[in-house]
Formats: structure tokens, C-alpha cells, sequence
């Protein structure tokens, strides 16, 4: 991937550093994966918030266990904090969660943090004709401040339903809604 500093005039063309996977039994590809559908009719898990949910990875090094507890197997372990979770279930002080690729596991909820992030479509990952447009303000007539490519995670600072503000490496714009992994279609959030 390139690094390179553009003119102030052009878009930045961000790429993908440091996502780093390490998979048990090899590599698993989107396929038709597709943005993750609204929770419409949420219910509360046991610990008072609402399911499902988004978080991120606390830590730079977390087991993904088939079961919850220690003495399950660990199936992944991501090396990279800050890459966003969808907690599905809850059973003690266990999570199960879902990451953007579609595969679930159980995670200590002492290695997640409520920060929310964001992958930006996972679904077009690998394809090198997508770019997706991060904008000045929210709507498609503002002036585009970067190109990020698919599968780059960035910080979630607010969502309105339609677009969120998001930063990625220092670049603060908005990108919509329906291209991130990260938060629900229609949700609102403010950090």
C-alpha cells in the first residue's frame, strides 16, 4: 500500500494499515457479506444495555473462545485494538459478538470498550475499483476530503441516521451511513 502526501487541494487516498487477524484455521472472505440490519426491536440484555450493540476491541491481543469461559477454545485472536464488535448475547461476564467478517465467538467484556468504530464497507474489501468518499459535511455535495478504501476502521463521533462523522488517521469528515460496519441503518449516536 502507498503512503504518500497529496496536495492540500486533493483528496487523501487512505489505505488500510495495521488490521491485523490472526486466524486459526486459515482466512475467511466476505463473500456476500452485507451492512449489518437495523435493530429494530431491541431487547435488553442482562447487563442493561441493549442488544445488539457495537463495541470495539480494547486490547491489542484478544481470544475469540468458542464458548464462554477460559476453558473454551480460542478460535481467532485479534491483534488490533479498536476494531469494532456487534455484541449479540450476553451470559455473565462473557459477550458474544460478531466482527465484520460475520464470524462469532465469545469475548471477556473486559477486553471490549464502548468507543465505537467502524469498518468502512468489508463487503467491496479487496476490490481495487471502490473508493468510498469522505465528505466536508454531511451530504454528497460537499467537498470530499478523502477517499477511503474498503475495510480501513476508523473512530465513530457521531451518527445522524443517515451520515456519521467519522476520523480516520487525522481525517475528519462524514461518510454515509450505509457504507460503514459500525453502526445500525437509521441509528443516531453522539459520542
Amino acid at each position: 500500500m502507498q503512503d504518500h502526501i497529496p496536495s492540500s487541494s486533493r483528496p487523501r487516498r487512505l489505505a488500510l494499515a495495521g488490521l491485523a487477524v490472526l486466524l486459526a484455521f486459515g482466512g475467511l472472505g466476505l463473500g456476500g457479506l452485507a451492512p449489518a440490519s437495523t435493530a429494530s426491536a431491541q431487547e435488553v440484555g442482562p447487563s442493561g444495555l441493549p442488544l445488539p450493540r457495537f463495541v470495539s476491541l480494547r486490547a491489542n491481543r484478544v481470544n475469540l473462545r468458542v464458548g464462554p469461559g477460559t476453558n473454551y477454545a480460542v478460535e481467532w485472536m485479534y491483534l488490533k485494538s479498536g476494531l469494532p464488535m456487534e455484541i449479540i448475547q450476553e451470559y455473565d461476564n462473557w459477550r458474544r459478538v460478531r466482527d465484520a467478517e460475520g464470524a462469532e465467538g465469545w469475548i471477556n467484556q473486559s477486553l471490549l470498550s464502548g468507543s465505537r468504530t467502524a469498518v468502512v464497507a468489508p463487503w467491496h474489501k479487496g476490490k481495487d475499483d471502490v473508493q468510498i468518499n469522505l465528505y466536508g459535511e454531511a451530504n454528497r455535495a460537499a467537498a470530499i476530503r478523502a477517499y477511503i478504501e474498503p475495510g480501513v476502521v476508523g473512530s465513530i463521533r457521531a451518527c445522524n441516521g443517515e451520515w456519521c462523522e467519522m476520523e480516520f488517521a487525522g481525517n475528519r469528515g462524514w461518510i454515509e451511513q450505509a457504507q460503514v460496519w459500525g453502526a445500525y441503518p437509521g441509528e443516531t449516536y453522539t459520542n
